[in-house]
């Protein structure tokens, strides 16, 4: 049986970085990848708006900041007309989200002394090239104009005995962001899974602190749940919910990594299928894999409602399509109408 040409042809990658060593420790260690070709270099986003028409990439790895003009800036301008995805390599710097909200696809950590091994950063950013091939980017939206504070939920009985998990991964920043912006200020309480390196899980929670109704923070052992509390599991930790008579707090540990992450959809899913005896809600949102996917099933056999982000809307439909094909998805939403579809399940309750 012929190999199928997608398995055999080989990703053209093009490499955009000011730094000399930076662009030779990508260009050498993606090169080593059997499914990775790099076509070429850029050493500013002048220079990549010049060559990306001669190398014809089908994924571009960038920095974000660079003389000149910027990623961000780049994103902004080229994405629109031109989607190639983009991966992103960064320091650990809150500009990330910003390219992240114009349009990149994924990042990666930089090595340094506080982030690990090139080994680990070269093989990490071969796995998101792989995937961004596929992916969906999104350019950002204009942005709308502001409909005022999002009305509360109020003081309906039922809903002081709900917990809500969501779970995401590549282009779930933005996604999980779209669906935490349109949420009130006395949201039932949330716990949220992104998979992400170490030192961006804190940056993520004060983002989405700052631009959402409801506290958001990065979580910590022993925080106890209450409304309108969200909590980021913390990058390189289990995050659980524990139940102590009748409060939830969370648990986050090192642990070994389930369904391969750490944190994972999967363990934070399972411990609520497990422990929760109040309603739930498990939402699953854009990621490649399958983190999430049988925890949400395992939590819709316990009763719980669940929504799965829809194919159109996703950068890759990987997390929430297995949770679709396996059974684990009561209905699905377009990343913009999860947040509705949600409110409209917790109005029921009270």
């Amino acid at each position: 049986m012929p190999i199928p040409a997608t398995l055999t042809k080989k990703i053209r990658v093009m490499v955009v970085d000011d730094s000399m060593v930076a662009r030779s420790l990508i260009i050498k260690g993606l090169s080593a990848h059997p499914r990775i070709e790099v076509v070429g270099y850029a050493i500013n986003t002048l220079d990549a708006k010049n060559k990306i028409p001669q190398y014809k990439p089908d994924v571009i790895t960038m920095d974000v900041e660079m003389p000149g003009q910027n990623g961000i800036d780049f994103l902004k301008q080229y994405l629109p007309s031109h989607p190639i995805p983009v991966i992103l390599v960064s320091s650990l710097n809150l500009k990330v989200f910003d390219a992240l909200a114009v349009g990149a696809v994924d990042f990666v950590r930089k090595p340094d002394d506080q982030s690990g091994s090139e080994t680990s950063f070269l093989a990490a950013l071969a796995q998101k090239v792989i995937m961004a091939a596929s992916a969906r980017p999104r350019a950002a939206a204009p942005a709308a104009a502001s409909a005022g504070p999002i009305p509360k939920l109020g003081a309906a009985p039922g809903l002081e005995r709900v917990i809500i998990g969501l779970g995401a991964s590549t282009g779930g920043t933005e996604a999980t962001l779209e669906v935490m912006k349109r949420l009130p200020s006395d949201i039932p309480p949330m716990l949220i899974v992104q998979h992400m390196p170490p030192g961006f899980t804190k940056m993520y929670a004060e983002r989405l602190n700052r631009l959402c109704a409801m506290e958001v923070r990065e979580a910590q052992s022993g925080d106890e749940l209450h409304r309108g509390l969200a909590l980021v599991a913390p990058a390189d930790l289990q995050c659980r919910v524990v139940r102590i008579g009748n409060r939830y707090t969370v648990n986050c540990t090192p642990g070994e990594k389930v369904s391969g992450h750490r944190p994972s959809v999967d363990a934070m899913f399972h411990s609520m299928a497990e422990t929760v005896t109040c309603k739930m809600v498990g939402i699953i949102m854009t990621g490649m894999g399958q983190d999430g996917a049988v925890g949400l099933l395992e939590m819709r056999k316990k009763g719980a409602y669940t929504i799965g982000q829809d194919k159109e809307s996703s950068v890759v439909y990987g997390m929430p399509g297995v949770a679709q094909n396996i059974g684990a998805v009561c209905v699905q939403a377009s990343c913009e109408n999860v947040a509705s579809v949600l409110l409209r399940h917790l109005k029921t309750l009270g």
